[in-house]
């Protein structure tokens, strides 16, 4: 897109529970875009009425203003954000928080650096010359904000060589560059998604991150660790995904398990003692952060979970001997031994969930069927994205 097929910018504020900044954050856009054709377009999953408010809004304005609410928040911000790139009335499109942290005066300026006509994004950065994350709420989370972008860009160096600020909320960007459909939605660092996923041209300007002017901040401990799992399964896939969880379980059996034996319990109860409690913990956390979006045309929940249970724990009977093997026999630790057993069934375990527990329950939807493609691809690891 050149200067010359510039015909308008859809501004997209993804929303959850933020009615009291709607009224506000809207005039400042209509102030901020005069003379600049616009719409302003809300996907909202709140429950506190800011879909209403949103509306009431429209007829104070006379920038279009509208709303499309969710009931069921598909992929979080995230997937609020791709409704919003296939629903917008223009091609380029300015993603916005409706918090106010992110300023609508800048809006401009990120257009303007658009239709130059040599770029697809451009990114508010805060950590550009003259911009400023001085909204994070304290020094702790400005330190987890820089380390968790130094950490992504070192990841996708080449992809985000252009970006310094891949986990910002605030971006413009030609949607008719971008592939919708190769988007995985979650959580809600959906810039990291996109360029993470295709090579696009980028630019950046700075500006300032205020602080939250009404309502909770969203940041969690929850979303950090959907961070965690995104930003592997956009690195390495699904497979890097599910070894994460697989991981923390193993961490946590051995924990489980030291502290069993340093209580005077046999290994061996000790180990079986600490594999139940992993086997649930990560079967919950994989239907969670890992076959998500799989879950519609899988079977039941109780069903997954026999599934699941069932093999974990046959994986376990045949497992355990084996750790009784390498103790008792090779005169191996009881614990490295445990970890050497985990790591051997890491393959397995993952294979029989993919193919098996959250197999589709009759014919496959385009979803399905990329997911297990994807699925299939990561017995080898892929290049640079």
């Amino acid at each position: 897109m050149t200067i010359d097929h510039f015909a308008g910018a859809t501004i997209i504020v993804p929303t959850y529970n933020e009615a009291p900044n709607v009224e506000p954050l809207v005039r400042r856009i209509v102030a901020a875009m005069d003379g600049v054709a616009c719409e302003v377009l809300f996907v909202d999953d709140s429950s506190d009425g800011t879909a209403d408010e949103v509306r009431r809004v429209a007829g104070l304005v006379d920038t279009p203003v509208r709303v499309i609410h969710r009931d069921e928040p598909v992929g979080g911000l995230s997937g609020a954000v791709i409704l919003g790139l296939e629903q917008a009335a223009h091609d380029a499109c300015v993603v916005i928080d409706g918090d106010l942290q992110h300023p609508p005066e800048r809006i401009p300026a990120l257009v303007a650096r658009f239709r130059a006509g040599d770029v697809d994004a451009v990114v508010a950065s805060r950590y550009v010359r003259d911009g400023s994350a001085a909204g994070l709420a304290d020094l702790t989370r400005n330190l987890v904000s820089r380390v968790t972008t130094a950490l992504t860009k070192a990841m996708f160096p080449l992809r985000l060589r252009d970006c310094s600020d891949p986990m910002t909320g605030f971006f413009l960007v030609d949607r008719t560059r971008v592939d919708l459909a190769l988007l995985r939605p979650r959580g809600f660092k959906i810039l990291l998604e996109i360029l993470a996923r295709q090579q696009l041209r980028v630019a950046e300007i700075p500006f300032d991150f205020a602080e939250r002017a009404a309502g909770a901040s969203k940041a969690s401990i929850r979303q950090g660790a959907r961070f965690l799992v995104q930003l592997a399964a956009l690195r390495f896939g699904k497979m890097s995904a599910f070894a994460i969880i697989g991981g923390l379980g193993a961490v946590a059996n051995l924990a489980i398990m030291w502290t069993l034996t340093q209580l005077g319990m046999p290994y061996i109860w000790a180990a079986i003692i600490a594999a139940e409690a992993t086997i649930i913990g990560n079967f919950l956390l994989q239907e969670r952060f890992v076959f998500r979006e799989m879950l519609d045309e899988a079977s039941s929940g109780r069903t997954r979970f026999a599934k699941s249970f069932a093999f974990n724990n046959t994986e376990a009977l045949v497992r355990i001997p084996v750790l009784a093997l390498l103790v008792e026999t090779w005169h191996i630790s009881s614990v490295v031994a445990a970890a050497i057993t985990l790591a051997v069934a890491f393959v397995a375990r993952y294979a029989f969930h993919a193919l098996v527990v959250y197999a589709p329950r009759r014919g496959r939807s385009a979803r399905t069927q990329r997911v297990l493609e994807e699925i299939d691809e990561q017995v080898t690891a892929p290049g640079e994205l």
